[in-house]
Formats: structure tokens, C-alpha cells, sequence
């Protein structure tokens, strides 16, 4: 476990480091550009061999509360560094656009702060430890809310990169509502859905039965997708009627 975390604390921020310089040398892009487009990078890749790693997962475990996979514990192992890199990484993006300081930084983003260390300090322990090596089928599912991060990632850098007015950035706005909905605001709905199904017992008993870290999780991340998918839906709504706007301007 210790060593699946030092490889993840090397391979993150060696990625980021490798990819920032190939874009300024190659590329001739500047520091601010290739640092924003390298985190964004960066997450994107996290986020696909997570996503890899959650649909192994979860289509071979046929129990969704007994049958075991090595691949759950191990990337979790190697992930987790991620989160520690990706907080001084964004850190680094705010600089760059702007040299806001690191306090600055906290209060602006301190809900993806909080997010990050929440990942660390309570899913890492609740994944590994307190779970007792039951339930890989919820955790390879779990996983697949990163899904959605690659789109994410796109929209940033076609914004970063002045691209908003492209068909690719119309067409990669709707795919990012679409999975953000699946793969996080339904998540945690599915997940007790299927261990009620589990357990032959009603989704609300099945809230009442589940761990209480179960629970603490989900009372605490689900929220913030809500919150995260409605900002998202209010940007697009928001880019839809200025467009709106535009077009009947135009008319008169």
C-alpha cells in the first residue's frame, strides 16, 4: 500500500512536470497556457485510469457485497496522492492567471479544498480500512464518478484557449451535463437502489442499514454535486439566453 502511494506521488506530479515542459519547449506555449493545460491534463488521466479501473471493477464482482478485486485497494492506494498533488497544482493555475496568494486561493476555492482533503482524510481510511474488505462493487462504482472529469477538463481549456465559440466546445457542454448527472448527482441514489435490491429490503431501510461511513459520505459529497451540477446548468442556461439575446439584436 505504502508503495502504491509513493509510485502515485511520483507519477502525478512527474506527469504534470513532464507534460508543462513538453508544451513551453515543443509547443513554445506560455508557462501560464502550458500550466493550466498540463493540470488539466493531469486530472483528465487520473480520471480515465480511474474509470478504467471502477468498470473492471465493477463487472467482476457478481456479489456486490462479498466478491473481492485486487485492483480496488491498489488503485485507491495509488490515487490518493492525486488529491494532495491536484489541490498545489490548481493552486499553481490561480497564480499563474492571476498571483493570488495562498490564502487568496483557500477562500476561493474552498469547497474544492475541502472536497480534496475530505477525499484523503476520511474516503482514503473508509476505502482501505474501515469498509473490512467488503462492498468492492460500490467502490468500482464510486470510481466511476470521475468519469466526468475529462469533459470538465475540455471546457477549461477550450475557455483557457479562447475556443467557447467552437462546435466542439456546444458539443462537449451538453456530454458534460449529461455524464456529470450520471456519474455524480445519480451515483449515490444507485448505489443504495442496488444494495436495497441486495438485501431485499426498501431504500430507506437500506439508508437506515448501510455503515455509518457509508452515510457520512454520502450526506457530505452528495450535496456538492447537487451544487456543483446546478452552477453548471446555471452557465449554460446563462450562455443559451445571452446567445438568444445576440441572435434577436441581430434580427432587429
Amino acid at each position: 500500500m505504502l508503495a502504491l502511494m509513493a509510485a502515485g506521488g511520483v507519477f502525478f506530479p512527474g506527469l504534470f512536470l513532464l507534460s508543462r515542459l513538453g508544451l513551453r519547449v515543443l509547443m513554445g506555449w506560455t508557462e501560464a497556457d502550458a500550466t493550466i493545460v498540463s493540470v488539466r491534463g493531469v486530472s483528465s488521466v487520473q480520471a480515465a485510469m480511474a474509470s478504467a479501473a471502477g468498470c473492471v471493477i465493477a463487472s467482476s464482482c457478481q456479489d456486490v457485497m462479498e466478491d473481492k478485486h485486487w485492483l480496488t485497494e491498489a488503485y485507491v492506494s495509488f490515487a490518493a496522492p492525486y488529491f494532495v498533488y491536484d489541490v498545489y497544482a490548481m493552486f499553481l493555475c490561480h497564480r499563474q492567471r492571476g498571483g493570488v496568494q495562498v490564502a487568496t486561493f483557500v477562500r476561493r476555492e474552498m469547497l474544492m479544498v475541502l472536497h480534496h482533503a475530505f477525499m484523503v482524510l476520511f474516503c482514503l481510511p473508509a476505502s482501505l480500512v474501515w469498509r473490512r474488505g467488503q462492498g468492492d462493487y460500490f467502490q468500482g462504482v464510486l470510481l466511476l464518478a470521475e468519469l466526468s472529469t475529462p469533459f470538465v477538463s475540455l471546457a477549461k481549456v477550450l475557455t483557457q484557449l479562447e475556443k467557447e465559440h467552437t462546435l466542439l466546445y456546444k458539443v462537449n457542454g451538453v456530454l458534460t451535463l449529461l455524464v456529470f448527472f450520471a456519474c455524480r448527482v445519480a451515483l449515490f441514489p444507485y448505489l443504495y437502489l442496488t444494495y436495497s435490491r441486495y438485501a431485499s429490503v426498501s431504500v430507506g431501510r437500506a439508508v437506515l442499514e448501510a455503515p455509518w461511513q457509508c452515510n457520512l459520505g454520502a450526506a457530505l459529497l452528495w450535496p456538492l454535486q447537487l451544487y456543483w451540477m446546478a452552477l453548471m446548468c446555471r452557465r449554460a442556461l446563462r450562455l443559451l439566453t445571452g446567445r438568444s439575446h445576440a441572435k434577436v439584436k441581430k434580427t432587429l
